[in-house]
């Protein structure tokens, strides 16, 4: 027997973990790429050229799991790590074509399969953009929105 929950914070919990895990099957079979990684070069697509300190905060992760993550990909050729000009430890990461090109496509295979499956579901998908995003603005007001650990749960 199935019962559904009535409990909202459950039911989006539910929600997001199938949809990062449907991200995630979608990207290896099109892209062969994790979603994890993907949400890392996304976010320094949207970043630019940036510190490993500042994409971490960005992705709400400790500066050695970017670290970890972004020598893999700078071993992928998605990403080019070199010392900042700053000086000091820091090193500066940058997108490289392929990268980019990976990024973009990453995202229009999974923003087409969100339409469809969110039009599919009923819900205009404008309606559902719309709120999301003043979800997540308003859990950034309020400061509701925290680091977390690792990137990829501890590997690379």
């Amino acid at each position: 027997m199935t019962t559904e929950s009535e409990d909202l914070a459950y039911d989006l919990h539910v929600l997001v973990a199938r949809l990062d895990a449907s991200a995630d099957r979608i990207l290896q079979a099109t892209h062969a790429v994790t979603y994890r990684r993907f949400l890392t070069v996304l976010a320094l697509r949207d970043l630019g050229a940036t510190t490993q300190r500042a994409l971490a905060e960005r992705l709400g992760v400790s500066e050695p799991s970017v670290s970890r993550m972004t020598a893999v990909l700078a071993s992928d050729g998605l990403v080019l790590v070199e010392s900042d000009p700053a000086g000091g430890n820091r090193r500066r990461l940058t997108l490289t074509r392929r990268g980019l090109s990976l990024t973009s496509a990453c995202v229009k295979t999974l923003e087409g399969r969100l339409v469809a499956l969110v039009e599919g579901s009923g819900v205009p998908y404008a309606s559902y953009a719309r709120h999301t995003r003043q979800l997540l603005q308003a859990l950034a007001a309020d400061g509701a929105v925290q680091p977390t650990d690792d990137v990829e749960g501890g590997a690379a």
